[in-house]
Formats: structure tokens, C-alpha cells, sequence
């Protein structure tokens, strides 16, 4: 099995997803080898991932899920996907909706706190709504300590879905759901008050 590729392409200024393929691993993998940003992105106590538990990781994701390289000014800075819902306890919570959710990775350090992320989380978001047609687009087990991410989801218009409470000796006390429904989606844009209107392009 490898990465399930796509012709999707999202742009806002000099921020570009672009598609992750099999070409990107020496990417992923410095950025999944790094304790510093596995601290923050996973919640178990992960200090490196090999080369094959990172390509099992992405092609597994891409079956199900658009994703993408970040790029800002041609630079790559990190990853990230747009994919349907896979955990039970949303899927039973909501029957019927289309639920998407994005996860996302700034690998690059120095990037880190220059609203990259929120303008990635909006792109992705955006084609969820105006392309995919989805019904509500979560950020899913956001740790206490992630301050960053949080903030990011927020400045995008997400809202607290519910606070998850962890087991002892975890690293985190509890972990976020963030939600953005289609409905608060729409009146954002009613209202001008969300963050970017991208562009897309979808190359045949």
C-alpha cells in the first residue's frame, strides 16, 4: 500500500497545502523523529517514530483523508489532513452527519506561533465545507498543554465540543474536542468574521 495521492491544491498568500506523496518521507520522518514536536503532537509519551511506523502512519491516514505538506514561501514546514471521522464516539454522537476532522503538524520549529497552523486549519476547513459539503469539522484530543493548537482551532472559529478527562500518569490531564459546524461555518462568512476565503485548484 502506499500514500492514495490527490490533485488538490490550497493557497492563501504564501501558504500552500499541497499534495503529500511518496516523495516526502525524509520530510516526515525528521519532523516524526523530533521529541520536541512528538511532545506536542502525540499523546503518548513518543520521543521518534521509525521510517516504517511514519510511512504506516500516512499511507494508513490517506486511504480516508486528503493530505497535505505545508509549504510557506516554497519553504515545507510541516503536514497535514483533512479526513473522515474515525472515532466511535463522535460517529455514534452525531448519526448521519458527514464529520471530518483535521490534524496537523508544524515540524519546523522556528515556524511555530506565526498563525501558520490557523491559516492551514482554515484552508482545510474551508474545502470541507464548500467542496466536501461536510456537516461539522472537528479538531479531536487536543491536550491541555497544547496551547498553540488550541488557540489555533479557536482563531479559526471552533468551539469546545467537550473536555475529555485522561487516565492517571498520562501526559495530559485532559484533551479538547473542538467543533465547527456548517451552520456557524455560513454565519461567519455572513458576518465577514471568518479568517481567510482561500483559493483551491484540483488539477486533473
Amino acid at each position: 500500500m502506499e500514500v492514495r495521492t490527490h490533485a488538490v491544491t490550497l493557497v492563501h498568500g504564501g501558504t500552500v497545502l499541497r499534495p503529500l506523496t511518496e516523495c516526502d518521507w525524509p520530510l516526515l520522518l525528521r519532523w516524526n523523529s523530533d521529541p520536541e514536536v512528538l511532545y506536542f503532537s502525540e499523546g503518548d509519551d513518543v520521543e521518534s517514530y521509525s521510517l516504517e511506523d511514519v510511512q504506516g502512519i500516512y499511507r494508513g491516514v490517506s486511504q480516508r483523508a486528503y493530505c497535505f505538506v505545508i509549504e510557506h514561501e516554497g519553504l515545507p514546514i510541516g503536514d497535514c489532513w483533512l479526513q473522515e471521522m474515525n472515532l466511535p464516539r463522535l460517529i455514534d454522537r452525531f448519526p448521519g452527519r458527514d464529520l471530518r476532522r483535521i490534524d496537523i503538524t508544524i515540524g519546523e520549529k522556528p515556524f511555530w506561533g506565526r498563525g501558520l497552523g490557523s491559516t492551514s486549519i482554515a484552508l482545510l476547513t474551508e474545502y470541507a465545507f464548500e467542496e466536501e459539503r461536510a456537516d461539522i469539522v472537528f479538531g479531536c484530543d487536543i491536550a491541555d498543554y497544547n496551547g498553540r493548537s488550541f488557540g489555533a482551532f479557536q482563531k479559526v472559529g471552533f468551539e469546545v465540543h467537550e473536555r475529555v478527562h485522561q487516565k492517571e500518569g498520562l501526559k495530559a490531564s485532559y484533551c479538547y474536542d473542538v467543533l465547527l459546524t456548517r451552520e456557524r461555518y455560513l454565519l461567519l462568512l455572513q458576518q465577514g468574521c471568518y479568517p481567510l476565503l482561500g483559493r483551491s485548484t484540483d488539477e486533473p
